[in-house]
């Protein structure tokens, strides 16, 4: 038996990162968010080139199909690769055969033309017609006046700000500096320090894997009035996982919740990406409802369709090879870990 669902929508992936996994340990084992950022993904990121990055996309994208993901807004942070690098994202996805908004996060954490090359990035991947918002890594990493010229790009061209939010609680200032600046288009990711009520417009992006794994504590997104949708911040796009985890965190603080919130949160994606609920997937088990999803293990779909044409079947993509991915990745990712 199977059931059919829309194409499932990942709301804060970074593609840039599938080729993390195996990395080398860092010099030292971090003890909070702030130095696993240093340690970890700051080294990361000023490592790659475009070919790395092009390939780590192929890769997310692959596996986002192979989860019945058929969309992803996407943030990048390539500092030393910021020129192309949003139309190296889409083109990787849309040879795949998945859907992308993309977005590079901007930041003053490499200096002011540092933070210029990324507002400029993301003004030439709008203007030349991408499926794109305006990307800021964070507050913290921020001056005022990039945060305002991120902003004002963002509403000259209608479209939101995607920005992590009081991910840990060094951005805990974050409420105060983005006050006045946001409004329902913006994405707030993670907003695990946030308070319960804030002024900050926008849909807030949920994250429950991440959070767990950097160690920074339990957004509990039901404490809040905006509109709340589910991401990965870049461990696969398995959004599946995703709404289980976020369904049982949940209720570890509220036993009286049932999954119907978690999957709400996921359903949301739909707002985001409307064209993905016309995707069609096709899984292996029925009914895909909540109550039945949030406690069966090895669901998986059948086949994806994705503007009408099919982009995967039988355990496959159509569009390409998945071995071959997997193999350039694999090399790719050769690469990148001896610069570490």
């Amino acid at each position: 038996m199977t059931a059919v669902t829309g194409g499932l929508v990942c709301a804060h992936h970074h593609l840039y990162s599938e080729l993390a996994r195996g990395m080398p340990a860092p010099p030292r084992v971090a003890t909070n968010f702030q130095e696993i950022l240093e340690q970890v993904w700051w080294r990361l990121d000023v490592a790659l080139d475009l070919e790395m990055l092009e390939w780590s996309a192929k890769l997310g994208a692959l596996e986002a199909l192979e989860a019945g993901t058929t969309a992803i807004i996407d943030h990048n942070e390539t500092p030393n690769a910021i020129e192309g690098s949003l139309s190296v994202i889409a083109r990787a996805c849309d040879e795949v055969g998945v859907r992308v908004v993309a977005a590079y996060g901007v930041t003053d954490r490499h200096g002011p033309d540092g933070a210029r090359r990324g507002l400029e990035e993301n003004r030439r991947f709008l203007d030349e017609g991408g499926r794109g918002l305006v990307g800021v890594h964070a507050a913290f990493t921020c001056s005022d006046d990039t945060l305002e010229a991120a902003a004002d790009l963002a509403d000259e061209h209608a479209v939101g700000v995607h920005i992590h939010v009081a991910e840990g609680p060094g951005d805990a200032d974050a409420r105060r500096r983005l006050t006045g600046l946001t409004n329902e288009r913006w994405l707030l990711s993670h907003c695990v320090h946030l308070p319960d009520h804030h002024d900050l417009e926008g849909t807030i992006l949920h994250n429950p894997r991440s959070n767990l794994n950097n160690g920074v504590g339990y957004a509990d997104p039901s404490r809040f009035s905006n509109r709340v949708a589910l991401g990965t911040d870049g461990i696969g796009a398995n959004m599946i996982e995703s709404f289980r985890l976020a369904y049982v965190m949940n209720r570890s603080v509220d036993v009286t919740v049932g999954p119907d919130r978690a999957w709400s949160w996921l359903e949301n994606g739909w707002e985001l990406v409307p064209e993905a609920r016309d995707d069609e997937v096709t899984w292996s088990y029925d009914p895909m409802d909540p109550w039945h999803i949030a406690f069966t293990a090895g669901i998986h779909p059948l086949e994806v369709k994705v503007a009408g044409e099919t982009v995967f079947i039988d355990g496959a993509p159509t569009r390409v090879d998945a071995d071959e991915i997997r193999a350039k990745a694999r090399e790719q990712a050769a690469r990148l870990h001896a610069l570490l």
